[in-house]
């Protein structure tokens, strides 16, 4: 079992940054893809960033890629997204995610955090 806990979201300026954090705890906790993904009210998940278990390869939405960055510390069991230039578009509850598979689906992932609000205004 793998818990995740994020943290870091809250109200930012348009073009500000934010740094959101996941929290992981559970077991072999570093062997596991990670993946971002959020919500806005009345849409989609919508997938933004992978993180391959050893933190070499990510992969980006295009909406998000050179804006956002995702990283993880295993030492830590942390994993994180830096938002920078941030849009109103950008408004939404963020989860981190862990799952056997690098994937930009939803589905190949087993285990979810509750989320943390990121509201940009413009």
């Amino acid at each position: 079992q793998v818990q995740l806990v994020e943290s870091g979201g809250g109200l930012v300026q348009a073009g500000g940054s934010l740094r959101l954090s996941c929290a992981v705890s559970g077991r072999t906790s570093s062997y596991y893809a990670m993946g971002w993904f959020r919500q806005a009210p009345g849409k989609e998940r919508e997938f933004v960033a992978a993180i391959s278990w050893t933190g070499t390869n990510t992969y980006y939405s295009d909406s998000v890629k050179g804006r956002f960055t995702g990283s993880r510390d295993n030492a830590k069991n942390t994993v994180y997204l830096q938002l920078h230039n941030l849009r109103p578009e950008d408004t939404a509850l963020y989860y981190c995610a862990a799952g056997p598979r690098y994937s930009t689906y939803p589905r190949d992932y087993d285990y979810w955090g509750q989320g943390t609000q990121v509201t940009v205004s413009s």
